[in-house]
């Protein structure tokens, strides 16, 4: 019969090496596993909504919804890697050292390009509002498209060069068996602050200040000026609203984006070594902010809701559902 000391390590087989495992009640397992499993689940089939919605229906390809569609992918696969958090409920790395440089690499490369995609979403928004006349041919669909490109591989370029130390000899940083630990050098680390967090989060406060501050003077003269338009410049008013209510909801996904992820960055940069944990409210917030997206949709554009009736009755199987009135 093992004993408890045996029964407490990640690999019992290895007593002198490996790491303990951290010792939860049965019940605390339990809701631990359904909780990530239900938000894994919640997460992958929200933003497989936005993926299909905005990749199927043509009307929906615009620049603001391609770069929703960016924000959604990264979400998605947000998603799936929950499933990794699942598997170290008990603290234990168990798929072995390359995966876990793996997992941080994929994970590294998803939140850099969620944060580099809401800088283009500020952008987009700045132009909109301040520089509208320029709006439709400075921000074109095949322009939007090549940004959001150079951002993933950006990120891809940008990780790998901050992993380089944890790729040549994967679990240095591992002080027993069953842990999964990475480092960076002082350029890495800088590289990932400036880039992935203090750089982006700068501009984008910077830009949406500047977008507010012009969408309140908008609001305000069109305010004062409502009860005297013409036919003409009532159809002139409606679309400046249309603009100022897109600006709002992107607006709430950016601000619910910072908050959700302010901590992760925190976390992650705050020292040389970051330890994964399953329980840590920053990657809770993190996740949330994956499954919120969505919903955010959901409340502010009724385009979504359309969309989401017209998938889940099957009704994009039917020939020329592409070319369908949702808007």
């Amino acid at each position: 019969m093992q004993s408890i000391e045996e029964v407490e390590l990640c690999f019992p087989q290895l007593a002198n090496s490996s790491c303990r495992k951290i010792v939860h009640p049965h019940s605390t397992y339990m809701l631990i596993y359904f909780s990530l499993s239900s938000v894994s689940l919640l997460i992958v089939t929200l933003n497989l909504f936005v993926i299909i919605s905005i990749s199927h229906f043509k009307q929906l390809h615009t620049p603001t919804n391609i770069l929703l569609l960016s924000l959604a992918v990264s979400d998605f696969f947000v998603g799936f890697l929950i499933v990794f958090q699942i598997l170290l409920i008990d603290g234990c790395w168990y798929l072995g050292d390359f995966m876990c440089v793996v997992y941080y690499i994929i994970d590294y490369v998803i939140t850099s390009s969620s944060v580099e995609t809401m800088v283009l979403i500020s952008v987009d928004c700045y132009v909109a509002i301040c520089d509208p006349f320029q709006y439709p041919t400075t921000v074109t669909q095949k322009r939007v498209c090549v940004c959001v490109s150079l951002c993933w591989m950006f990120s891809t370029v940008c990780v790998f060069i901050v992993f380089k130390e944890n790729l040549g000899t994967p679990g240095r940083f591992n002080s027993c068996l069953g842990e999964c630990v990475v480092g960076f050098d002082e350029i890495a680390g800088l590289i990932d602050s400036l880039f992935f967090f203090i750089g982006p989060v700068t501009i984008i406060i910077i830009l949406y200040a500047r977008v507010f501050v012009v969408a309140v003077s908008q609001a305000r003269a069109m305010r004062s000026h409502v009860a005297a338009i013409s036919l003409q410049g009532s159809v002139k008013v409606n679309i400046k609203r249309s603009e100022l209510k897109s600006v709002r909801t992107l607006g709430v996904v950016v601000a619910v984006f910072l908050i959700s992820i302010c901590p992760y960055f925190f976390i992650s940069v705050a020292g040389e070594q970051t330890q994964l944990s399953a329980s840590s409210f920053a990657f809770f917030l993190f996740y949330l902010n994956s499954c919120l997206n969505p919903l955010i949709y959901v409340l502010f554009y009724p385009w979504f809701r359309k969309s989401i009736q017209l998938i889940l009755t099957l009704q994009i199987l039917k020939p020329g559902s592409s070319k369908a009135n949702i808007v």
